[in-house]
């Protein structure tokens, strides 16, 4: 499958919207957790810094995509943050790697000198195992720093990785 990674258009917005909501209901993974219609998600993705998307040139599917965007203002404006999303049917298939790389680079073009993670949720091992092969840092862990779909609480860990 040839996957290529790109900048966002207009037209990508209804599958970025559905693949987006699919990991808000799964409850595992992004802190949001209120659907996006057309209007909040057009919106959404609008004030982003940058908004990537993975094409499976064969079909012209999008089957994932990624935000980027400051972590922080100021003296820590330097500082960006990323979310990513793939489609659960094209999990396994090393698109997640294909836009963190590319995050990685956009991020960097994008004046940013530190990609930050603020809440990977310790169970989330193909992420970690993820971000750790690419050079990200562990900061550390915070004790029940997600509270899962079921209502339980996760810790979470922070990851950095200088651009």
């Amino acid at each position: 499958m040839d996957i290529r990674v790109r900048a966002y258009e207009e037209k990508d917005l209804p599958r970025m919207i559905q693949i987006w909501n699919e990991i808000v209901e799964e409850g595992i993974a992004f802190p949001q957790e209120e659907q996006l219609t057309y209007e909040t998600g057009k919106q959404f993705f609008a004030e982003q810094t940058y908004n990537g998307v993975a094409i499976n040139v064969e079909d012209g599917n999008v089957c994932g995509c990624y935000i980027l965007h400051p972590n922080n203002v100021g003296r820590c404006g330097h500082i960006c943050n990323a979310s990513y999303a793939v489609d659960k049917r094209y999990r396994g298939l090393h698109i997640g790697e294909k836009l963190v790389m590319d995050c990685l680079i956009q991020g960097k073009k994008h004046g940013f000198g530190i990609l930050q993670f603020n809440a990977v949720v310790a169970s989330n091992i193909h992420a970690r195992h993820l971000y750790e092969r690419l050079g990200f840092k562990q900061l550390g862990t915070i004790s029940k720093g997600f509270r899962m779909k079921n209502g339980q609480y996760e810790d979470i860990c922070p990851y950095y990785h200088e651009l």
